[in-house]
């Protein structure tokens, strides 16, 4: 009997159903053990020609979290131009998990993919990328503003605002203090937002915040009004 197959057919990644090979790719991507011979070409395989999308984002996913690490970067990168917006989700949700940093070309067209849900975590993934590098964080800059700004879905959007108060750097205020004004679930991330900015402008967009339509924006700016009290009443 192969390494591939098993006398459970849900943990064979030949299967005949897609269902079964996209289990057994899920089983193998949380196996502690090593990956059985011959399984990462199989899986290298199913992440780019199988006809399921669900087998094909399971595949990459064994490959990111078992394979080698340069065979895991391509199948993510070719993952991210996938037909299927289902499968690139994944690939933005995989991109934290490479273990090199994910190349930021390729994050950046998702975070600018039309797709919200895709955008969503690009935008996300973004927000945790190590920005020491000032060509890397100039770029990523650039990117989340645009999506913050025009992204035609409203959780692209507040996923944009998210990961520019996460950066905390300083060219984000005018974009996060604009996206005050959008819609209720984006104006609610901005204020978060703002607990990474100091000043007069931010001072008083929370307190416009306050008196919002919205509970949760009202709620998101009393809490944030309290930490700042709690720090003006630290000792300097």
């Amino acid at each position: 009997m192969s390494d591939l197959t098993s006398c459970r057919p849900h943990f064979n990644l030949e299967a005949p159903d897609a269902r079964d090979r996209a289990t057994a790719a899920v089983v193998l991507s949380r196996s502690s053990a090593r990956l059985p011979k011959g399984a990462t070409d199989r899986l290298d395989t199913l992440a780019r020609i199988d006809d399921s999308s669900a087998v094909r984002a399971a595949a990459l996913t064994a490959l990111v979290r078992k394979a080698h690490p340069t065979r895991a970067d391509t199948a993510w990168r070719r993952a991210t131009q996938d037909q299927d917006a289902a499968v690139r989700v994944v690939a933005a949700r995989l991109s934290t998990h490479l273990r090199s940093v994910a190349p930021i070309d390729a994050l950046v067209a998702l975070a600018r993919d039309q797709d919200p849900f895709v955008a969503e975590a690009a935008c996300f993934a973004l927000g945790e990328l190590p920005t020491n590098d000032f060509r890397v964080a100039k770029e990523v800059q650039a990117c989340l503003t645009h999506t913050a700004t025009h992204h035609s879905d409203p959780l692209a959007r507040e996923s944009a605002v998210a990961a520019l108060g996460s950066l905390g750097h300083p060219d984000a205020l005018p974009t996060i203090l604009a996206a005050c004004s959008d819609k209720p679930a984006v104006r609610r991330r901005a204020v978060l937002a703002l607990a990474a900015f100091h000043g007069p402008e931010v001072d008083a967009a929370i307190e416009l915040a306050l008196h919002d339509s919205d509970w949760q924006v009202r709620q998101a700016a009393e809490d944030l009004s309290s930490t700042f009290d709690i720090e003006d009443d630290q000792p300097g």
